[in-house]
């Protein structure tokens, strides 16, 4: 490439980005906000008020998985074919609503009910907004991509920790709610306010973008286009290969292990934090507790971004992946057997930091070798797979800690998890063979 085109596209990459991105990242960050709130409701007055045991309420946590599942296929299939401003618009609104009613369930029963609907109503939200991101950007700039949009996780954690908290805190009693469930419907209602924003403001394709100049249009089409055939050409995945085939399998449990960790720590952490008083003897407030819980993805967000920009610049994958998810599943389990409150939050910290660190290079994996409808297919179905582990941790953590009375056993099995996903990431390598 040329140093007049490589600026040129530098040019407009950094527009797309601007453009487009803090957009998404807000997005996320309400729609993360949303699916994690109930780890500070749970400990906050909800597990008490509706009578919930640590397995119920990993139960209820869980249980949206399930519903996401369902419907994460076809929903990215669906955005392919109309477009991403339509279909992520229509997921705001119902995934919106259903929010916003969370904080009038009269029992446990409800409750659960209403998340596993509301995984059904957000399926095919995230996996779709990376398959958007690569109508975007090319594989050379995609990870650090996929790391600006994905900070919305550990900022939606460490802001939503804050905020969440000071909702709890001095929303009880108001409108004649308990805080968790003014929490609920305060935190509701701007998805359904973005729905209306993101019909207008998304743009589908780079082709459609007026806010581009037809010169930029004309390079950033022609650099994905070529991308797009190269990729098609050298491993030709079909659709039906994209959801068979045993390496989309493997990646997917990849991803199992890294969200096992993200969603141990995103459900429990809020609990584990309330338990150093048992434990240590920390006394901490609503609010400050939420402070403390931030601490981890505030490190988490720098590390996030830091990690995928030197992903991208040495182009470099399998191991971008898998160190992170050893150094944080070694972390995990003996973040409990610390003598003092600030040792454990060290190990704790190391964990997010090695969660967050993996995320968004594990997702430049399949766009390595998928495109087109197989892209929007196999990266649905990876997720999708893998997401079944935001079933599994607070269902399984939940258990655990109701089986043994202690943490720790819980917090054991999220290591390994994370071991040994990091081991089938190295096994894997960064492609396949060609065809």
């Amino acid at each position: 490439m040329s140093t007049r085109t490589a600026t040129q596209g530098n040019r407009v990459l950094s527009k797309v980005a601007i453009r487009i991105m803090p957009f998404l990242a807000l997005l996320y960050f309400v729609n993360y906000l949303d699916r994690v709130n109930i780890g500070f409701a749970g400990p906050n007055g909800m597990n008490h008020e509706l009578a919930m045991t640590s397995t119920a309420f990993g139960f209820a946590s869980g249980i949206f998985f399930l519903g996401y599942l369902i419907l994460e296929v076809p929903s990215n299939l669906a955005l392919h074919r109309f477009g991403a401003r339509r279909w992520l618009a229509r997921i705001m609104i119902t995934w919106g609503i259903i929010a916003t009613v969370l904080a009038f369930v009269p029992n446990a029963t409800t409750l659960i009910i209403l998340r596993f609907l509301l995984g059904v109503a957000e399926a095919g939200f995230f996996p779709g907004i990376i398959l958007y991101l690569t109508y975007w950007f090319p594989a050379a700039q995609r990870a650090k991509a996929v790391a600006l949009f994905m900070t919305a996780i550990p900022i939606s954690s460490a802001i939503g920790s804050t905020v969440s908290s000071l909702l709890i805190a001095h929303g009880h009693g108001i409108f004649g709610l308990s805080g968790w469930r003014f929490m609920f419907l305060v935190e509701g209602v701007p998805s359904i306010l973005l729905a209306f924003v993101t019909w207008f403001y998304l743009t589908d394709r780079p082709e459609k973008a007026k806010w581009l100049t037809e010169d930029e249009r004309k390079w950033l089409t022609g650099e994905l286009d070529a991308e797009r055939r190269a990729t098609e050409a050298e491993f030709h995945w079909p659709l039906r290969k994209a959801l068979t085939h045993p390496r989309i399998i493997a990646l997917a449990f990849v991803y199992f292990a890294i969200a096992y960790g993200l969603y141990a720590l995103g459900f429990f952490l809020p609990t584990i934090i309330a338990g150093f008083g048992a434990e240590f003897g920390t006394k901490l407030s609503v609010t400050q507790a939420g402070l403390v819980t931030a601490i981890p993805y505030v490190v988490g967000a720098v590390v996030m971004v830091l990690w995928a920009r030197h992903g991208d610049r040495t182009n470099e994958r399998k191991w971008h992946v898998a160190i992170p998810m050893l150094l944080g599943g070694i972390a995990i389990p003996i973040a409990l057997y610390m003598g003092n409150p600030y040792a454990a939050m060290t190990a704790v910290t190391v964990c997010a930091a090695g969660v967050c660190a993996a995320l968004p290079t594990f997702w430049a994996l399949p766009s390595n070798f998928l495109a087109g409808t197989a892209a929007a297919g196999g990266i649905a179905l990876i997720n999708s797979l893998g997401n079944i582990s935001g079933f599994a941790a607070p269902y399984v953590t939940g258990w655990l800690r109701d089986l043994t009375g202690t943490q720790r056993t819980g917090l054991w099995v999220v290591g390994a998890c994370m071991v040994a996903g990091a081991l089938v990431a190295v096994a894997l390598g960064a492609r396949p063979k060609r065809n």
